[in-house]
């Protein structure tokens, strides 16, 4: 993968692949993913892995699956892929970060926001697989989540808080939707019973600490650029800066918010003075009443008390996309 730097022309990845893949090739492929329309890939993966000299697929039947089959295979020394969305990606990197494996992506989910970071390639599947086949990776970011009880996970793309939190709950709860469209109807609904959620936030950023204690209207921290399928919410983010990109809108009347939705389809809303937006070594939340929250996607209905979320420099080795 590459990873965009402020003096980098736009392109698909990285220039200088350092590593080239061998060995065999594991595909974790979700089902379910994209509310169950993934299914239908399962054919077309299975006839693509004739394009590796070892492969195998191994389809998740239920929820953590993803990770189990990740830690057999990378016992094994198998690269992994990720046959899925953000969610799947999340599963996968959760069960063997610290490893050395290399990991791809075959995006088959709803939003698969991680990767429109690098600006992917528009191939089809097929074409997409076979191009895993001696391709080369590089390491990238990770954000780890730690919560007051001692459990801690790892983002790869971004994780939210309050509204962004209750719209991944929402879309989670919206089956007959799928896609772009599906956040935009959770938006509206979450927008209609919200009000700004009180959080006590201490950065540690790049030019010192920030410390803010009041009510908060969206909150989020990202490895990568986009979120929701279109929002820019980061921007400026670099998954291979070793730092992760702060987002933070402060309280503002609910009318004023089709205003700001624009502003985050462009990225501009980190221009606005309601809005905080910085790099930062590690983020300190605290929550006295629990919250909705998302990582890449994936909810967790009640956080709270105390969550420490921190940078983990290139903690994951990730394959250059075909």
């Amino acid at each position: 993968m590459n990873c965009p730097s402020a003096n980098s022309k736009p392109g698909r990845f990285f220039t200088t692949p350092e590593t080239a893949m061998g060995g065999s090739v594991t595909f974790i492929f979700n089902p379910a993913a994209d509310k169950g329309r993934a299914a239908s890939k399962a054919d077309l993966i299975e006839r693509s892995l004739a394009h590796f000299e070892t492969a195998s697929l191994e389809t998740t039947r239920f929820a953590g699956h993803a990770g189990e089959i990740a830690r057999a295979a990378a016992r094994d020394g198998a690269t992994l892929i990720a046959c899925g969305g953000d969610g799947t990606l999340n599963e996968v990197v959760n069960a063997v970060a610290g490893q050395a494996v290399k990991i791809g992506v075959l995006p088959v989910g709803s939003a698969n926001d991680f990767l429109k970071t690098f600006n992917p390639s528009t191939k089809e599947h097929e074409a997409r697989i076979r191009g895993f086949a001696g391709s080369a990776s590089r390491r990238v970011d990770l954000g780890k989540v730690e919560f007051g009880g001692g459990e801690s996970r790892y983002f790869v793309n971004s994780i939210g808080i309050g509204f962004t939190g209750r719209i991944a709950s929402t879309v989670k709860a919206t089956p007959w939707l799928r896609g772009e469209l599906s956040y935009a109807w959770a938006l509206v609904k979450v927008l209609l019973g919200y009000s700004a959620v009180k959080m006590h936030i201490t950065l540690d950023t790049v030019e010192g600490m920030v410390d803010l204690y009041e009510p908060v209207f969206a909150f989020s921290v990202s490895n990568g650029k986009v979120e929701g399928g279109k929002f820019r919410i980061s921007p400026d983010a670099d998954p291979c800066d070793g730092l992760l990109d702060v987002c933070i809108l402060k309280a503002i009347p609910k009318w004023r918010l089709p205003g700001y939705v624009l502003k985050y389809l462009k990225g501009s809303q980190i221009y606005d003075s309601k809005v905080i937006y910085c790099k930062a070594k590690s983020v300190n939340v605290f929550l006295s009443v629990s919250e909705a929250m998302h990582m890449d996607g994936e909810v967790i209905d009640k956080a709270g008390g105390a969550i420490a979320i921190t940078a983990e420099p290139l903690a994951v080795e990730m394959l250059y996309e075909p």
